[in-house]
């Protein structure tokens, strides 16, 4: 389908929802004539005002004129002055693509590339063009990948995907919103009627009654229809806009290919999604793994940081490359399988520019680093960039030695209690109520003060054990359904296995806070604990005799005060 067409069909689709407006309302105005013709004046008032309500998000989506621009989008944009190399590749891609270069290219935190253009008279002219082009992408390719990724973005200037997208958008945008109101008010219309019941339930049970069951089945129903209709028309203008654009994406792809190469091209297919698994890891794993307590890694390596995961893990992300994972394809997916889009560029004849391994995509850049640590300050929050920043070893130590008080404060808490040892209850817990505090403790290790307070409170846990006082202690600690459930020899197996947990926990969080031990950074595998010379073999057997029948803590207590 050519332009022209594809134009006048997403004419018609912004039409239609206009026409579906107009309906909506002659069909409202209509039922306002019966009821005035008809019905008593008390129904009549009430038909007026809920048509009036419903008419409302019918008109002022009709009257949604223009569609936001670049909303929500956080990039930094980099004049050719800045990062000459990157304008010449892309000038050049553009100008063998057969199209105009992009006005400006903004650089952001996303693994993703992709174009944008402001058009103007609903498409028929063109406007400012933008390159997005994602730092976290470009960290995971070769610089003939990359090249191929831009020439498929620069592919859908040359064939007026850009321009004709703001037509289509902005018909998106008007349903979207227009069921986005009618949900909204659907929502406080329920809101509003739970609450009564609520409070008329209240008043039933002060007086000594049953409370009636809240039931909001009805409530809103009007305006849930009303989002349904739209629904359902924003759905076909999906699905009769999607093979179109499921046929950019394949044009997009062939002129990739014909000008970075096959190989090239189908190589940064197969990346894609194995990059985009990657970087979700990266940032769950890594990046973010001091957040919680107010520590992110150095300078220009939040977003930076995922090329020491993706060199670390290579060989990994090759097996991925080279069997993708099945993706899960919706029936509205604009994009085709990404297999789907391999196998059309493998399909094509050999053109002699094998896929290599060349350079680094950063190559192009003049300042990477530079780069990176801009677009960091452009995309984290004000919070965020407060945060303390540490080195990566020292992040992933002081962040897992955190979220170890963090998840031993509940102990250390039941042996606070009347019933648990006493010395612990004189213990300042003040360091481990909550995030900020076991950031504190974690920012503290070392501390003569701190460690003391952690190698007391593990102390009056091994006192419990030897008084026998640890299994009402052990009690008052949240359980597993299946353990709570447990009598017998079987609850008794099951506090000893959560003794022998608590007791390595408490015990490796005071090493890890006094700096004995160490929680080791890795690239390619879970971050381990290094323990003290011998501790390693010394720990398992030390624990054991602590859970005995006749339990033995002089063991744990040596390990404990040595060093």
């Amino acid at each position: 389908m050519g332009a022209t067409l594809r134009a006048l069909r997403a004419l018609v689709l912004l039409a239609g929802f206009h026409l579906l407006g107009l309906l909506l309302l002659a069909l409202l105005g209509a039922l306002d004539w019966v009821a005035w013709r008809w019905a008593p004046a008390v129904w009549a008032l009430k038909t007026y005002a809920l048509s009036f309500v419903l008419a409302v998000p019918v008109v002022r989506g009709m009257l949604m004129l223009r569609t936001p621009r670049d909303e929500g989008v956080a990039g930094v944009p980099v004049t050719e002055a800045e990062e000459p190399r990157l304008w010449s590749a892309v000038r050049e891609l553009a100008g063998r693509v057969g199209t105009r270069a992009p006005d400006e290219i903004r650089l952001t935190a996303d693994m993703n590339a992709a174009v944008t253009e402001d058009a103007r008279l609903l498409g028929l002219r063109g406007g400012t063009r933008r390159l997005y082009l994602g730092l976290p992408l470009v960290a995971g390719l070769s610089e003939s990948r990359l090249r191929a990724v831009l020439a498929h973005e620069l592919g859908h200037y040359a064939n007026s995907d850009t321009r004709l997208s703001g037509i289509t958008e902005r018909s998106r945008l008007h349903v979207a919103r227009t069921v986005g109101r009618f949900e909204e008010k659907s929502g406080l219309k329920v809101a509003k009627e739970r609450a009564r019941q609520e409070r008329k339930s209240a008043r039933r049970v002060a007086k000594g009654k049953t409370a009636r069951e809240v039931d909001t089945t009805g409530t809103g129903f009007s305006y849930r229809v009303m989002a349904r209709i739209y629904t359902a028309y924003g759905r076909f203008s999906m699905r009769a806009t999607q093979s179109g654009s499921r046929r950019q994406e394949i044009a997009a792809d062939l002129a990739a290919a014909r000008i970075a190469g096959r190989d090239a091209t189908a190589s940064a297919l197969r990346a894609l999604p194995a990059l985009d698994t990657a970087h979700e890891f990266y940032l769950n794993s890594y990046a973010t793994l001091g957040v919680e307590f107010g520590m992110l890694p150095p300078h220009g390596e939040v977003f930076g940081g995922v090329r020491h995961l993706l060199d670390a893990r290579a060989e990994e992300l090759a097996g991925l490359r080279a069997e993708p994972a099945p993706e899960p394809v919706t029936p509205y997916d604009s994009h085709p399988p990404t297999a789907e889009r391999v196998a059309t560029i493998e399909s094509l004849p050999d053109d002699g520019r094998a896929a290599e391994e060349d350079r680094p995509a950063f190559a192009l850049f003049t300042s990477p680093e530079a780069a990176l640590r801009a677009v960091e300050d452009a995309t984290l929050t004000p919070e965020a960039l407060g945060m303390r920043r540490l080195d990566w070893p020292d992040l992933v130590h002081e962040s897992m030695t955190a979220r170890y008080v963090r998840d031993t404060e509940a102990l250390r808490a039941a042996i606070g209690e009347p019933a648990g040892a006493d010395a612990v209850g004189r213990v300042d817990r003040a360091a481990g109520t909550d995030a900020a505090g076991a950031a504190r403790v974690a920012g503290s290790a070392g501390r003569p003060g701190r460690a003391d307070r952690h190698r007391q409170e593990v102390e009056a846990f091994l006192d419990a054990v030897d008084d026998g006082a640890v299994w009402d202690l052990l009690d008052r600690l949240p359980k597993s359904e299946e353990a709570a459930a447990a009598t017998g020899r079987a609850a008794r197996e099951f506090a000893r296995s959560s003794l022998r947990r608590e007791l390595a926990r408490l015990l490796t969080t005071a090493l890890a806070v006094d700096g004995r031990a160490r929680w080791q950074l890795s690239w390619s595998a879970p971050a381990s604990l290094r323990l003290p010379d011998g501790y390693a073999e010394e720990l398992p057997a030390a624990l054991d005799a602590a859970i005995a029948d006749r339990p033995d803590t002089e063991r744990l207590r040596k390990l404990l005060a040595a060093g």
